[in-house]
């Protein structure tokens, strides 16, 4: 049975560069006070009109099916992941393939969130290797600047996140222990609404008539978004932070630790893990956890903030372009998120 390997990588940032400091004009923060709990010193932020998370994801995906050495008409399937898509539906997949004038194969959304990029990956690692498929084309893309809450009260959330896309190009190879070695997959539901965006959505429990059979005979105000969910900021992600946290620095490790023993391996063999960019502070407390080195663990979220799906596929091609991961290398990928999702992928470069 073949491996699956990535042939082809490229990220996309939007231009424009939202600091800290720029952030003092919409709420009551500081530089110090976002480094302290993020590590975040600056992100990106998408133009309003002109880049949208499609577009965004066309640009990476370009510069990845460059680099895999192929054309858009090689590619035979599409997997697009986030959690920000320019419409409720259609998913983002089509509008890709739209944009890129790919001839008419399958594309599928993918939204887990932070976890995305992984089990998108995890998705296309099983059609690689049971030969269905030749050229995967896996994209990441998030633009959230459009959707927070740009105040005091929504500022725990909003100072964390950012913009940004990744791509890259998935291929069989017949190379003995080349490409993924395994992927491992969570969730837990038992807390989702801890990170959770409420609204819009159809859960509704608080203003949907019940029995179901009376809902024609409900009010039309009734039927939507009402000034209480406003008020209470239901239509902005809402968190947490402190219970996503001790959620997380347990469930990182263990995902990655099992991917090691899976392989008959341990930390010490890798030459780089690189994390979901959520939160420094979590890389760091896994870094510790598992005695790895500073050289071990990539992060970039002091640029970009946390890009959520996008997250890990902008940070390995970044680590990639600066040479720090080479042929041969073991390179661990590992997510948490909202659900509560995670899971890691290993592979060797």
């Amino acid at each position: 049975m073949p491996q699956t390997r990535i042939a082809g990588i490229g990220y996309y940032v939007p231009s424009n560069v939202v600091t800290n400091n720029d952030l003092l004009k919409y709420m009551d923060t500081s530089d110090e006070w976002i480094q302290e709990r993020t590590g975040i010193k600056e992100r990106r932020y998408a133009h309003r009109t002109d880049e949208t998370t499609t577009t965004m994801g066309v640009e990476a995906a370009k510069i990845a099916i460059e680099r895999a050495g192929i054309t858009k008409d090689d590619v035979d399937f599409i997997i697009f992941a986030t959690i920000s898509p320019d419409y409720y539906f259609p998913g983002c997949g089509v509008l890709l393939q739209r944009a890129m004038k790919i001839k008419e194969i399958g594309a599928l959304d993918v939204r887990n969130q932070c976890s995305g990029f992984v089990y998108a990956l995890s998705i296309a690692d099983q059609f690689i290797k049971t030969g269905m498929y030749k050229n995967i084309l896996l994209v990441a893309s998030e633009k959230h600047s459009f959707g927070l809450d740009f105040s005091t009260r929504g500022r725990n959330v909003s100072v964390i996140f950012g913009d940004g896309a990744g791509a890259v190009v998935l291929q069989p190879t017949e190379k003995e222990n080349q490409g993924i070695l395994s992927t491992h997959l969570h969730s837990d539901g038992e807390s989702a609404e801890i990170l959770a965006m409420f609204n819009p959505g159809t859960h509704g429990n608080h203003w949907v008539p019940e029995p179901v059979a009376d809902f024609a005979d409900a009010p039309i105000g009734e039927m939507f978004m009402s000034h209480e969910m406003i008020d209470k900021a239901q239509n902005f992600p809402n968190m947490d932070g402190p219970a996503v946290f001790k959620k997380a620095i347990v469930k990182f490790p263990e995902v990655i630790v099992e991917a090691l023993e899976k392989n008959n391996l341990k930390a010490s063999d890798l030459h780089l893990l690189i994390p979901h960019q959520a939160n420094l502070r979590i890389a760091q407390y896994v870094q510790q956890k598992l005695q790895l080195t500073d050289s071990q663990v990539y992060n970039n979220i002091e640029r970009y903030g946390n890009t959520t799906a996008a997250s890990i596929p902008i940070a390995l091609c970044e680590a990639w372009e600066q040479g720090k991961v080479k042929e041969g290398d073991l390179v661990c990928l590992a997510a948490f998120g909202s659900g509560f999702t995670w899971g890691s992928a290993l592979l060797r470069w």
